[in-house]
């Protein structure tokens, strides 16, 4: 199921901060800043998180619930694990190192790592053999993923309308709030994302200062299908919240993730479940960075 959520949110939530982002009212008593100049600013510093986390390695805490119809904890699944940057054309690498309060045995530590070495070293094979290729690849890849971001975020601008709300403060740092809400009479998106957004509604806190996206918060408007329908379908009414921080004064890097929705899983279950992420411990990452990430107690 969780791979079905992940992806239900991740986009719509991804696209909705590319968008534009900002907070709450608290004081007025200085002037909002123009909303198009400043929306014009934010979309400068747009990035996915997985870019911004490309140079790190941290611990991910997970916790994956289950939920009974009145939204009440059934059961809950909480695994820690160190993520590591991921080699060209791959997703990050993930370590698992404790389940439920249990720490995991060395002997599976030990088996992960023979597993990602396999790997790294296959790739270094790869590369060996022909550097120019390896790098044109790579580089071909990253101009892909960029011109996907600003895709989507030209599609987000597309189907929402924004409206700036006012100013808040979050952790010290002052924020400009946005609600974005689907427009009656869309352009037509062209990408997956934009037609998922169409779906979502909510809030999103930018930094005032810097221009970063630091919380958003969407809400499902209607069911959104996914697999043509035949896979899975997520309900009105299913929520999502991110949160960045920055780290080391110098990042805007994802704090935390959470989610509850409902959602029928093969046209036939209805599943209500919920979940929480959280990024802690972040480090840069280099070759000579230690295997060992500190674990929460």
């Amino acid at each position: 199921m969780r791979p079905v959520v992940r992806s239900a949110f991740a986009l719509p939530l991804f696209l909705c901060v590319l968008a534009v982002l900002a907070p709450p009212v608290t004081s007025q008593e200085r002037p909002l800043p123009d909303q198009q100049s400043f929306m014009a600013e934010t979309r400068k510093r747009l990035q996915p998180d997985e870019m911004r986390q490309s140079g790190y390695v941290y611990l991910e805490t997970r916790r994956e619930l289950k939920l009974d119809a009145r939204g009440k904890t059934t059961k809950e699944e909480v695994s820690v694990f160190e993520s590591y940057p991921a080699l060209p054309n791959e997703f990050r690498w993930q370590r698992l190192i404790k389940k439920n309060g249990v720490p995991v045995s060395q002997a599976e530590l030990d088996k992960q790592d023979r597993e990602r070495q396999k790997k790294v070293m296959a790739w270094v094979k790869k590369r060996e053999q022909n550097p120019a290729k390896a790098a044109a690849e790579q580089a071909k890849k990253g101009a892909e993923e960029r011109r996907d971001v600003e895709r989507a975020v030209e599609d987000a601008l597309l189907v929402y309308d924004f409206k700036m709300l006012g100013r808040e403060s979050i952790g010290g740092h002052d924020t400009i709030v946005f609600s974005f809400t689907p427009k009656k009479q869309p352009g037509r998106p062209r990408t997956r994302e934009g037609k998922i957004m169409q779906k979502f509604a909510g809030k999103a806190w930018v930094s005032e200062s810097e221009y970063e996206l630091v919380r958003l918060e969407a809400e499902a408007q209607e069911t959104v299908s996914f697999g043509l329908g035949l896979f899975a379908r997520v309900h009105k009414g299913s929520k999502a919240a991110f949160e960045r921080r920055k780290v080391g004064g110098e990042e805007w890097l994802p704090a935390s993730a959470t989610y509850t929705a409902s959602a029928r899983v093969a046209l036939v279950k209805v599943m209500r479940v919920g979940g929480v992420s959280e990024y802690s411990d972040y480090r840069k990452f280099a070759v000579a960075t230690e295997t060992t990430v500190k674990t929460p107690k």
